[in-house]
């Protein structure tokens, strides 16, 4: 019988962690980067649409994605020790534009064979105040 290791959950910070990898890959233009921090069935759902792995990925086709970015008002719900839900605010800038944008953010994580993926991403933006 094969010995199973019981890990526990990660606490928010290792997630956030995780999460502003994303948005700097965005920021740099970093595809590689991107590709490695989602998993293969990758699924998003943004204002345009569903999107894959392959999709989000894509959006590095010609440059960065955005300019600069600062996330808020996070929250983490553990749903078990290898999947946890990160919930957020995030402000950004997207380049060659001066106005500030902002959305609310869910991202599913998990741990599989021993590596954080994020597998699920919606995106809903926030109304211009």
């Amino acid at each position: 019988m094969q010995d199973i290791e019981n890990k526990p959950a990660p606490s928010l910070d290792q997630i956030l962690s995780l999460e502003k990898q994303v948005w700097t890959a965005l920021v740099e233009g970093n595809a590689e980067a991107d590709r490695a921090l989602l998993s293969s069935d990758f699924l998003g759902v943004y204002p345009s649409g569903f999107a894959n792995r392959d999709d989000h990925v894509g959006q590095f086709a010609d440059a960065p994605t955005m300019a600069q970015y600062e996330l808020s008002d996070t929250r983490l719900r553990v749903l078990s020790a290898d999947i946890v839900l990160l919930s957020y605010r995030a402000d950004y800038r997207r380049p060659d534009r001066e106005e500030w944008e902002a959305m609310l953010i869910s991202s599913l994580w998990e741990r599989r064979h021993d590596v954080w993926v994020n597998s699920f991403s919606q995106d809903t933006p926030l109304d211009k105040a």
